[in-house]
């Protein structure tokens, strides 16, 4: 009996676990159509070019990622997290940065949610996140909204 209480008391652990609240709000939230216009208008918010950064697997970037988009490694490792900081390191705290994942919901990525709290630990004031309620495949591909391949990483 002891042994299903605590297997009960940890199942319950484990599955709050999963459930933490997203560490943006619904403003830093970005629609794929939105994103797409601020590419065709030249990628500038407020006078500043835009950063967008994947920082989902490697393999799903180099098969397809949104053109000028940057590797910055899977947000879900410690080696990841320092690759994303690598590619803004020197980049003024105001700069526009757009994260991407799309490996899977959004509620449920691994690597959404750290990248996005390592950038606002380091200060970067305008940071969001690319609204992909399913995957990059289903909200953004099949939307035909650009992309290309490659191993731009």
């Amino acid at each position: 009996m002891k042994f299903i209480g605590l297997f009960l008391v940890l199942s319950l652990g484990i599955s709050l676990a999963g459930s933490a609240p997203d560490p943006w709000t619904p403003a830093n939230l970005l629609p794929p159509a939105e994103l797409v216009s601020e590419i065709h208008l030249g990628q500038k918010t407020q006078g500043k070019k835009m950063e967008i950064l994947y920082v989902g697997f490697g393999v799903l970037f180099r098969s397809k990622h949104i053109p000028e988009s940057v590797y910055a490694g899977p947000g879900s490792k410690p080696e990841g997290i320092q690759k994303m900081r690598d590619a803004v390191k020197g980049l003024d705290r105001g700069t526009p940065i757009v994260l991407y994942c799309g490996c899977c919901p959004l509620d449920k990525c691994p690597n959404v949610r750290p990248a996005f709290a390592a950038l606002k630990k380091d200060g970067f004031r305008n940071v969001r996140v690319l609204e992909l309620p399913q995957n990059f495949a289903e909200d953004w591909i099949a939307k035909g909204y650009p992309v290309v391949a490659g191993t731009k990483d």
